[in-house]
């Protein structure tokens, strides 16, 4: 059985954010980039919910980690989905 194949359109909707092209590139300018120390879950602008499961997918090695660690690495580097 293959795996679930997730998208950063996706993760948007599932962490219940606006998840079009135009609304994820504004999310990642607005909060980015991240401090190289900062765990993607422990950012301040998530709710309890959303850290919640952006840290289990991680910790988990989850169906959702793989896109979990784009939006890292997008928030790292800042302005340019």
């Amino acid at each position: 059985m293959e795996s679930p194949t997730h998208s950063l359109p996706s993760l948007f909707k599932q962490l219940g954010l606006a998840n079009d092209p135009v609304s994820i590139d504004q999310f990642i300018a607005t909060h980015s980039p991240l401090k190289p120390e900062l765990h993607l879950a422990d950012a301040f602008f998530w709710s309890e919910s959303q850290a919640d499961f952006l840290r289990d997918e991680i910790l988990e090695d989850a169906d959702w980690a793989e896109v979990v660690d784009q939006l890292d690495v997008l928030m790292r580097k800042g302005r340019g989905v």
